[in-house]
């Protein structure tokens, strides 16, 4: 299934349950919100700068095969294999559910390039096409070698992503103003923070309020898609899709793993940020369908 900046709770879905998924919305934030300094640093950078033909080659041949041992990321494909292969139903579930993406590094790539690096961009006709060529290709390293973190051996992660460690040498390349997220963004850095701060005792209200809000799986899909059509006709899905990101972000800075991820956690937690950042957008029975998470956490008056 490919990754679309307007379905980043999916996206987001995979990232929390990835051991370096945190570094892959880092990734993908950077690219969102670059400015020409940020464009800057990420191409001085560039590992094959300086380099003479033969090893500019060298390289790319070395991109190549690391590309196809990302291949190595489990997939809901080889995970519901897996579970069949054990014969258990319920086995199968977890094992789609707990182990494999959605996605794949080749449509994370794609992502990158395409849509949060394509003509989209404010910056993606003004600058020049080297400059922006190779700080593309230092995102899309990075992005792969996080991906894949969890089976790329160390020297070979590494050689992905250190040029975009070495540009966050200096600082952070963007800040929350790259983002665009508009009116809304007291509001959605309050509620991030709030689940970023959490305690053990908040992590379980979370869960519990998960369990209690199953019934309501159907209106949730539903007024998500409503949320991420509301985005798209809107011109708000780059604004959307950094909010997606920062939530993963704090939803592991929380303390929540993999299994919260898998069991709902994290598709109550992107409802709250569709709900927060398109509230002047969306309906009232929708919003407090998305918004039913938190307000079951909220601590007694």
């Amino acid at each position: 299934m490919p990754y679309s900046l307007v379905s980043a709770a999916t996206l987001g879905f995979d990232l929390v349950r990835l051991p370096a998924g945190r570094a892959v919305a880092e990734v993908l934030l950077t690219g969102l919100g670059a400015d020409e300094d940020a464009v800057s640093r990420l191409a001085a950078v560039h590992p094959a700068r300086g380099l003479d033909r033969e090893h500019r080659g060298v390289r790319v041949i070395r991109g190549r095969r690391a590309r196809e041992m990302a291949a190595g990321v489990p997939h809901m494909r080889s995970a519901a294999d897996a579970g069949a292969a054990a014969g258990d139903r319920t086995a199968l579930l977890v094992a789609q559910l707990e182990q494999g993406t959605i996605g794949d590094a080749p449509t994370l790539e794609r992502l990158l390039r395409e849509d949060v690096l394509g003509s989209e961009h404010a910056l993606r006709a003004e600058l020049d096409v080297d400059l922006w060529d190779e700080a593309t290709e230092v995102l899309a390293d990075a992005a792969v070698g996080f991906w894949a973190a969890g089976v790329l051996p160390p020297l070979v992660r590494r050689d992905l992503t250190a040029a975009f460690d070495r540009a966050q040498d200096a600082g952070p390349l963007v800040g929350t103003a790259g983002w665009g997220l508009g009116p809304a963004e007291p509001e959605l850095t309050s509620f991030l923070a709030s689940v970023r701060d959490l305690d053990d005792a908040g992590r379980t209200r979370w869960r519990v309020a998960v369990d209690e809000g199953r019934a309501a799986h159907r209106p949730w899909a539903t007024a998500m898609h409503e949320a991420s059509w509301a985005a798209h006709v809107s011109g708000r899905t780059r604004a959307l899709a950094a909010a997606q990101l920062l939530a993963v972000q704090a939803f592991l800075d929380g303390g929540f793993d993999l299994r919260d991820g898998a069991a709902g956690v994290w598709n109550a937690v992107a409802g709250c940020v569709q709900a927060i950042v398109l509230a002047d957008l969306l309906g009232e029975e929708s919003a407090t369908v998305l918004l039913a998470p938190r307000t079951r956490t909220a601590p007694p008056a």
